[in-house]
């Protein structure tokens, strides 16, 4: 059962290098999360160029929030490179992780991905070979190793296809997404 929670603060990290000019389906998102989220971001507006992340104020941005949601299409089985360089750089030991790294704790971890490929094209039968769920495990296990709750994935399939109503009607269902509470995917299910 799927419950609607208004009191949770929830930051939206956008990674898509080339969101403005050729994404409808992540533009429809960003302005749907824009709607519903405490905070809404984009990474690639934000450091343009190669800019170096902001390290400090990323991890404020994470304390800050009860819910992380990284919205972004599959790139090559996983997620465009500044959001990877964002983990790497923003999870630090101490922080996110080992020693003292239990800052995010608590925290729920989502993703709302995008794919171009069918829902069939993302199966064992399919051209991928493998479910979208399970190419994106890295995402779940990072979920897990640093003490977050990682929630069931929101997916668009055949973005590049979809009708208007087809992609308003999945906008309001990330709407829904955002704001109600679900019950995380079990880590014995990574």
């Amino acid at each position: 059962m799927i419950t609607t929670t208004t009191n949770r603060k929830t930051l939206v990290i956008v990674a898509h290098p080339q969101l403005h000019t050729n994404s409808t389906a992540n533009i429809a998102l960003m302005k749907k999360a824009e709607e519903h989220a405490t905070t809404v971001r984009d990474l690639y507006a934000i450091y343009s160029n190669n800019q170096q992340i902001d390290v400090s104020k990323e991890q404020a941005l994470l304390l800050e929030h009860d819910r992380i949601i990284f919205q972004f299409p599959i790139w090559w089985y996983s997620c465009p490179s500044l959001l990877k360089r964002w983990f790497d750089e923003v999870l630090t030991y101490g922080f996110a992780y080992g020693e003292g790294g239990n800052k995010l704790h608590q925290k729920e971890w989502g993703l709302a991905v995008t794919a171009g490929g069918s829902d069939f094209a993302y199966s064992a039968q399919g051209y991928n070979l493998f479910p979208l769920e399970q190419l994106l495990r890295p995402f779940a296990v990072t979920a897990h190793t640093i003490g977050a709750s990682f929630l069931p994935v929101f997916s668009i399939y055949n973005v590049m296809k979809m009708t208007e109503e087809e992609l308003e009607l999945k906008t309001e269902e990330y709407a829904i997404y955002l704001t109600s509470s679900m019950n995380p995917v079990r880590t014995a299910a990574i």
